[in-house]
């Protein structure tokens, strides 16, 4: 897991180098969106304002919203709608409503024309009225059938009171004192209960709901709508590009650092050398449809790869190959003669080799040869002394490098170095630094080394 993926300048890295794939895949996304948005036909809401006169409590209102999204309801507006192939079943789901300030319910009703979506929340608020006032009609019938049997009450009591009162001792004992009181008391307590009972004014009660006009037709699309499913599809595509490429660079095993490579190949490092060039190193050869595809989408080059470095002139390169040789010439008896293995594939590997071996200048006598990653074979031994492997840093991972040394043990080569290429940007050869001519290097191709692909 490195931790460059984590910073920003990954994902800088990521538009400047994919830019070309991400912006295919986000026209692949907005092409997903429309269609979409042609398998789902647009559609339109239209709300309908019904005003709950009298003071109501927060858990009141929440439930008038159940009610006027409740099936009796739906039903009712399905069967007074008599749409053909719809069923109250149907409409639910279209169907809903929400509380606001001033004791406002607002319905809305979903269709898929913005007629059919201003008909149905009407219908939904008008059915929704009717049935709360025939809930609320039964309550005040039997409150007021309560009310009259208590005034009936009372006034019995009023006249028990009296006759007891008439037929109590007129003397002036204290306990017929006592009596007469407590009597004249709840005589008192009675007219001031029938008082208040008399003085509720029914105005004050919750009043009959009132549909507040009807529901404006609706100008424009319910979300999501035509043009945002075509934008969320672009950015999910652009999005899920972007995070699979951190992903990947999360769970990349390549090994970047000259100890870790060491450690695969089971050897020592030489050095590291440079290679001048671009970008362009890292792509590939080849022809064909899928390979002009991979170039044009920018796919077919590493994109993880850090931006290549300032490097002194070719002097200051020549120094690193030279470095590499004299360490060789050290610790190999003579003659000294090396097989080069170059992974399949590396680019800036086989450049480095190739310059590597122009370099050496016979001393030690190097050949260089390409070997298949997939399945690595080295040819037997003859008169060399030993390999020496050249790869590019942060091109291949363990068990990619231990197949190479397995594939030099098999052929009795003993890998007696790595050399570790980089991508470098050239600057020009210094005045005063020129080389003789009989020291010119030779950029390595194909045909400057002996030997081919084992």
């Amino acid at each position: 897991m490195n931790e460059d993926t984590i910073r920003l300048a990954t994902i800088g890295r990521i538009l400047r180098r994919r830019w070309r794939l991400l912006a295919t895949l986000a026209l692949v996304g907005a092409l997903v969106g429309y269609g979409a948005s042609v398998v789902f036909p647009p559609r339109y809401t239209a709300s309908a304002s019904v005003l709950l006169p009298g003071q109501w409590e927060e858990r009141e209102l929440l439930t008038q919203v159940d009610v006027a999204t409740s099936s009796t309801v739906v039903d009712q507006a399905a069967t007074a709608l008599d749409w053909s192939g719809v069923s109250g079943t149907d409409l639910r789901d279209r169907v809903s409503a929400k509380a606001s300030d001033g004791n406002i319910i607002k319905i809305s009703g979903t269709a898929d024309t913005p007629k059919r979506a201003q008909q149905l929340s009407d219908q939904v608020a008008q059915q929704f009225v009717k049935f709360a006032a025939r809930v609320s009609g039964g309550a005040d019938s039997a409150a007021a059938t309560g009310a009259e049997a208590l005034r009936q009450k009372v006034a019995e009591t009023n006249r028990r009171i009296s006759d007891l009162a008439k037929a109590a001792d007129p003397g002036q004992t204290v306990e017929s004192v006592q009596a007469r009181t407590a009597l004249e008391n709840l005589r008192t307590s009675l007219e001031d209960a029938m008082q208040k009972l008399d003085q509720a004014d029914p105005s004050t009660n919750k009043a009959g709901m009132v549909v507040m006009g009807p529901a404006p037709r609706p100008t424009g699309e319910a979300p999501p709508t035509r043009v945002q499913l075509v934008v969320a599809g672009a950015l999910l595509f652009f999005l899920l590009a972007v995070i699979g490429h951190l992903v990947a660079a999360r769970m990349n095993r390549r090994l970047r650092t000259e100890p870790e490579i060491a450690a695969a190949l089971g050897s020592a490092v030489l050095g590291t050398v440079d290679v001048p060039g671009d970008w362009s190193a890292h792509r590939p050869e080849g022809g064909g449809p899928r390979a002009r595809i991979r170039r044009f989408l920018g796919v077919d080059t590493r994109w993880d790869l850090p931006v290549p470095q300032r490097s002194g002139d070719e002097a200051d390169r020549r120094i690193r190959y030279r470095r590499v040789c004299a360490r060789l010439r050290e610790q190999l008896p003579t003659p000294r003669r090396l097989l080069v293995v170059v992974p399949d594939g590396d680019e800036i590997a086989r450049r480095a080799a190739g310059q590597l071996v122009a370099e050496a200048k016979s001393d030690p006598l190097l050949r260089m040869v390409e070997v298949s990653v997939d399945r690595p074979t080295v040819q037997d031994r003859v008169n060399e002394s030993g390999a020496v492997v050249v790869l590019s840093a942060g091109s291949w991972t363990a068990e990619e490098l231990a197949g190479i040394a397995e594939a030099c043990a098999d052929g009795r080569h003993e890998v007696v170095g790595v050399v570790v290429a980089g991508l470098v940007q050239a600057r020009p050869t210094r005045s005063g630094s020129q080389l003789p001519d009989d020291a010119t290097l030779a950029l390595a191709m194909p045909g400057h080394a002996t030997g081919g692909s084992a």
